[in-house]
Formats: structure tokens, C-alpha cells, sequence
């Protein structure tokens, strides 16, 4: 499943302090280097000898080492990796595990050499991560005990929980999707699924003062009668508008929600601004922007599609095309020069959306142009994809 800087491929300026030498894969970038992703995988359902891994993967299909694996280290086998973030230097890689009380921290310097393990005993179903701009805090989504931990993020260690007080009007229930905003002081935090029952959905999202650690309210999106059930899942603010504008997508609802920021009143009002129902597509999950932040891409896991809308009027996302990929399409990643937009095709390994390939979209033909399927013939089934550091992108 789920923000910015996980698996999130839709930032601007490219980071050219880390080459791909320092991390052991490659020589420094130039025009012509190869693009390599890091992607977490496991097992398809129903192989033998369960196995997880990382793998760097040659992901450019103009490239001769195509589909290939330039790297490759073991997990746990019971971990459950599900999302990889950088932190805001790009110094580390943050892996989420549904499994284990933990997270893993790569120093990318010497990856995969060199990792730490950090515990978060407080923590169960660790979904995703969300960084602070000054560079001390991160935030962890907690989707099977209904808390946010919050970590210091020099040394890696939990130092707060954000958890319910008993209000019946302020909840974090299922968190999944975390984003904080410190231009506002706020984070937003979606209501998913339950962990142990994928047909317990919430129906909310709440607001939290990142400066307090203070649930401040909780919103629900959907106009059907209470309980809906459709799963906000992920978060994305728009780069660079103000006054604030977030989309969140109802991955169950099937629909896409804006929250406006409202500097007098310092809140946020919600409304529905597009319904995937009508383009018989279901389960939007990741989205992100170009850089000219005048497109927004979502993926839709069933039947698996790849969306491109314009967002001049962002309360009126326009589809301008649906690009099938294969069943579970999920998180993606563009090239520096948003020529490809490269999308993983799993989602949670569940049945009709775990494909286990990577589609290759060129976005000037709007089609699929390659497909990576080293992972899926290999009966494993890739969960997350990250650029490697050489390019990158992280100014949103």
C-alpha cells in the first residue's frame, strides 16, 4: 500500500550528491546510465520455501543489463516488507515491515552491508513513514494497533506514541496513509483496513498538530451511510500550492477526495472530486505529480491501470488517459525526464492482483513498452519500487 517519501516517485530537483559507485551498483550517473530501482519482494502465494528479499533491478529499456538484477539481499522470511522510504538526505532507506515489531534502516552509503534494526515494540502492521523538513522526526503509521510512533530521526529511535484518548470524535483507527504538512503543522492520517479482517474498512481521516502530537479532529469521507467502509488509503499534498490542497484516495470507496487547507480557521473542508466507478476501474491507490505539477498519475489495482489526469482545475481532475498495466498495479516511478513511467504490479499478494511483473509506460505513446518479469518468473512478486538514489527526485 501507501506517501512522500516512500515509495513515492514524483519529486523535482534530482539529488547528485549520492552516486551509484558509493553504493557499490554502479559507476557515477551519467546520460547514458542505466536507471535501477530497489524493490522489495516475497513469494507468490503458494510457493514453496517462503522467500523475501531486496532487489536492485535494471529497470531502463533502453539499457543492455535490462531486467536484470544487479543486486540482491535477503530479508526475513516472515518480515513482510511493505514500503521503502528515504529520509530527507537521501543518507537512508526505511523499510516497513507488516510482520515484525521493527523497521530496517539501510545506510545507503554501503547498501545492503550495512543496516540497523530498529525496534518498535509498539508498533503492529507498520505501514508507512513520513518525514519532518528539519530533518528530526519520522512518522510511523501503525495500521494494527492504531497509533502513530514517532521516531527521532538522527538516531532511529521511538521517542513519543500518538495514540487515542478515548474522544469519540477524535480517532485514529486503522492508520495507514501519514502525511505531515510543517508548513501547517498538521498531519493527515488515513482510516484503512483492519489488518485481520480486509472487510473491516474505515471511513475517516484525522487531522493531528505535528507540534503537539494532539489529535485534533477526524473527518469522514464518504457520502454513503455510516459504516461505508471505503478505506481512505493514501495521501498526497499538492507541491507548492497554497492555500493547501491534499488528495486522498478511497481505495474500497473507489473515488478521489481533496482536503483544502483554510488558513483562518486553520482547518481543512473535503470533497469528492473524481469517482473511478465510471471508468469501471477499482481500488485507486498511489498517486503522484510530474514536475510541472500540472498532471497527477494514480494507480488503480484492479484490473490494473495506470491514470494520468490534468490538474489545473485540482478540483476537477480532467482523465486524460488509462493505461492498462497488469493486475495490482501499485507504486511507481518516473525517469529523471518523465519520458517512463515504470509501474510494480502487485498489491498485497491477493488473488487477480498479484502479477508480480513491472510495466514499462512510455507516457509520449501513453502504452506499455516493456515489461520487467525477472522477479515473476522467479515465483516472487515485488510489493514496493524506489529509484535509487542517482536519480532520485526529492523537493516535494
Amino acid at each position: 500500500m501507501l506517501n512522500t517519501l516512500k515509495c513515492q516517485p514524483f519529486i523535482r530537483a534530482f539529488l547528485r550528491a549520492l552516486s551509484l559507485s558509493a553504493l557499490g551498483v554502479l559507476a557515477p550517473a551519467t546520460a547514458s546510465a542505466e536507471l535501477l530501482a530497489m524493490l522489495n519482494y516475497e513469494s507468490k502465494v503458494g510457493q514453496p520455501n517462503r522467500r523475501e528479499g531486496i532487489a536492485v533491478i535494471d529497470v531502463d529499456p533502453n539499457s543492455p543489463t535490462f531486467n536484470q538484477i544487479v543486486k540482491d539481499t535477503p530479508l526475513p522470511p516472515d518480515f513482510v516488507a511493505h514500503h521503502i522510504y528515504y529520509n530527507k538526505d537521501v543518507t537512508k532507506a526505511y523499510v516497513t515491515s507488516l510482520g515484525h515489531t521493527e523497521l530496517y534502516v539501510y545506510d545507503l552509503s554501503k547498501f545492503p552491508n550495512e543496516k540497523s534494526i530498529v525496534s518498535v515494540p509498539n508498533c503492529k502492521v507498520g505501514e508507512d513513514i513520513t518525514f519532518s523538513d528539519d530533518r528530526k522526526y519520522w512518522y510511523l503509521s501503525c495500521m494494527g494497533s492504531n497509533n502513530i510512533i514517532v521516531g527521532d530521526a538522527q538516531s532511529d529511535k521511538p521517542i513519543a506514541t500518538i495514540e487515542n484518548d478515548g474522544s469519540s470524535d477524535k480517532f485514529i483507527k486503522y492508520p495507514h496513509g501519514v502525511m505531515l504538512n510543517d508548513e501547517i503543522d498538521r498531519i493527515l492520517v488515513t482510516s484503512t483496513v483492519n489488518p485481520n479482517d480486509l472487510n473491516d474498512a474505515g471511513e475517516t481521516i484525522s487531522v493531528i498538530q505535528a507540534s503537539t502530537r494532539k489529535i485534533l479532529s477526524t473527518h469522514k469521507l464518504s457520502h454513503k451511510p455510516s459504516p461505508s467502509g471505503d478505506a481512505p488509503v493514501e495521501i498526497a499534498f499538492i507541491p507548492h500550492r497554497k492555500p493547501q490542497i491534499a488528495y486522498i484516495n478511497n481505495m474500497y470507496g473507489g473515488a478521489l477526495w481533496a482536503a483544502t487547507w483554510r488558513p483562518g480557521s486553520e482547518d481543512f473542508t473535503f470533497q469528492k472530486v473524481f469517482d473511478f466507478a465510471e471508468t469501471g476501474q477499482s481500488l485507486p491507490l498511489e498517486m503522484g505529480f510530474n514536475e510541472a505539477v500540472d498532471r497527477l498519475y494514480i494507480t488503480t489495482a484492479k484490473p490494473g491501470a495506470f491514470n494520468i489526469f490534468d490538474i489545473s482545475d485540482p478540483y476537477k481532475p480532467k482523465l486524460l488517459s488509462t493505461i492498462p498495466t497488469a493486475g495490482g498495479a501499485h507504486h511507481f516511478i518516473l525517469s529523471p525526464d518523465e519520458r517512463y513511467a515504470i509501474v510494480q504490479n502487485s498489491f498485497l499478494n491477493l488473488p487477480e492482483m498479484d502479477d508480480g511483473s513491472v510495466s514499462v509506460i512510455d507516457l509520449h505513446q501513453n502504452k506499455v513498452v516493456a515489461t520487467v518479469d525477472v522477479l515473476k518468473k522467479a515465483g516472487l512478486t515485488p510489493n514496493c519500487i524506489i529509484a535509487m538514489p542517482n536519480w532520485y527526485k526529492t523537493d516535494h
